[in-house]
Formats: structure tokens, C-alpha cells, sequence
């Protein structure tokens, strides 16, 4: 019974870590960040549980199993979460999404829907203008006491 639990844990342990080097490449490879926020969610869901499930196979029905459901359980509620946060904030901030049709997307949505195509220099000056912080908005009393002094 025990080889089968070892082959079984070897094979969501080993299909968890594929998923993880899938999202990496795919993190790496895509337009903007609204589509790595897409590549990074399958690491964050689908590797990260194939990993945990294959380490819970292997721990048995002990508390590290508890304890690894519980991470499992905050990774499930806390990673769309963390995206959708991202995804807003980046949005707020301007950065727009990577469109190479945009007249496809503006009949998808509807015709009140305005799309602008978005050349991908475009998208990583977005980024850049985000990276060095300059157009947005300081807040707090420190950003106060600066904008007086």
C-alpha cells in the first residue's frame, strides 16, 4: 500500500512542479500584466495545490496534514484576492491592457465600449511609468509636509 501512496504523491508532486514552470515561462513570456496575472494564477491554484496534495499524500493523516489543508485553504481564498488587487491597481494606475484588435474587442463589448489598440512599447512605457513612480498621486502627510515645503 505504501508504494502506491509513494507513486501517487511522486505524480502530483511532479505534475505541481510542471504547472509551476508552465506559469513561470508563461509570467515571463506574456504582453502585459493582465495576462502574467493570468500565467501566475495557475501556479498560485493549481501547482501550488497538486504540490500540497502530493506532500499531504506523504505525510499521512497526521497534524502536518492539518496544517498543510489550512495553507491550502489560505492559498485558495488568498490568491484571487491578491489578483484582483493587482489587477485594479493597475488599472487605476492607467496601465492598459494589450489589445491587438481593437476593433474586434469594441464589437465583443458592445458599441458604447471605446478600445484603443495598445502597441506592446507602449504597454512596458506603462510599466516603466509605474516602476519609477512618477504620475501618481502621493498621499499622506508626508506627501503634504512635502508639497509645502
Amino acid at each position: 500500500m505504501q508504494i502506491v501512496i509513494d507513486i501517487l504523491s511522486f505524480v502530483l508532486l511532479a505534475a505541481g512542479g510542471v504547472f509551476m514552470v508552465i506559469s513561470a515561462v508563461g509570467v515571463n513570456r506574456m504582453p502585459d500584466i493582465y495576462t502574467r496575472l493570468h500565467a501566475a494564477s495557475v501556479a498560485d491554484t493549481l501547482g501550488a495545490g497538486l504540490l500540497i496534495a502530493g506532500m499531504m499524500l506523504q505525510a499521512g493523516p497526521t497534524l502536518v496534514t492539518a496544517k498543510l489543508v489550512m495553507i491550502l485553504a489560505i492559498l485558495f481564498f488568498s490568491g484571487p484576492v491578491a489578483g484582483h488587487a493587482v489587477a485594479r491597481a493597475a488599472l487605476a494606475a492607467g496601465v492598459r491592457p494589450h489589445v491587438d484588435h481593437p476593433e474586434e474587442s469594441a464589437d465583443a463589448c458592445g458599441a458604447d465600449f471605446n478600445v484603443e489598440a495598445v502597441p506592446h512599447e507602449t504597454v512596458r512605457d506603462d510599466v516603466k511609468l509605474i516602476r519609477s513612480l512618477k504620475g501618481l498621486r502621493p498621499a499622506g502627510r508626508a506627501a503634504k509636509a512635502k508639497a509645502k515645503g
